[in-house]
């Protein structure tokens, strides 16, 4: 008796492998399209391989709506408030954020902050004038950079007006 011969034949929906000894290697052959045809149409393994391929694309459309986490030079003795600051006055701070984007920022640079601290933080620079705060249409508060932010900081000439004249 002859050692088997495997034939291995792939399709997009399925693979079949077959072991034979080579004297019945002919009949075999002869019976692929039958057996092919006995298959279905989509196995449970090319359903499971769409679902994970459109599972990537969906990903990468949401990683492609997703700006570039803003870049920052952090300095040992950066507050919260000051790195906040920092993160606002670069484009990404233009656009209005919530305060988990704010979060998601500050963690992608290390930073572990509590859920309040940021908020205490966000909501004391909007008191200040340094951010913007106001509600987005779902009702959550979101913030932006101020103008003293986001324009440079020029030298304002001011107008004396003598009293009395």
């Amino acid at each position: 008796m002859s050692s088997p011969a495997k034939i291995r034949v792939r399709l997009p929906s399925a693979e079949v492998e077959i072991e034979a000894p080579i004297e019945q290697l002919k009949d075999v052959i002869a019976l692929l399209p039958e057996l092919l045809a006995h298959l279905p149409e989509k196995t449970s393994s090319s359903i499971i391989q769409t679902a994970a391929k459109e599972q990537v694309e969906q990903l990468k459309v949401k990683q492609g709506d997703r700006e570039a986490i803003p870049t920052i030079t952090l300095e040992k003795s950066d507050s919260l408030s000051e790195i906040i600051a920092k993160i606002f006055k670069e484009a990404w701070g233009r656009k209005p954020r919530k305060l988990n984007q704010v979060r998601e920022v500050l963690e992608s640079y290390g930073l572990i902050y509590p859920k309040q601290s940021v908020a205490v933080t966000l909501l004391r620079l909007a008191q200040s004038g340094k951010l913007r705060r106001f509600k987005d249409e779902g009702g959550e508060f979101v913030y932006t950079a101020s103008t003293s932010l986001s324009t440079p900081q020029t030298e304002q000439s001011s107008l004396e007006i003598p009293l009395g004249a």
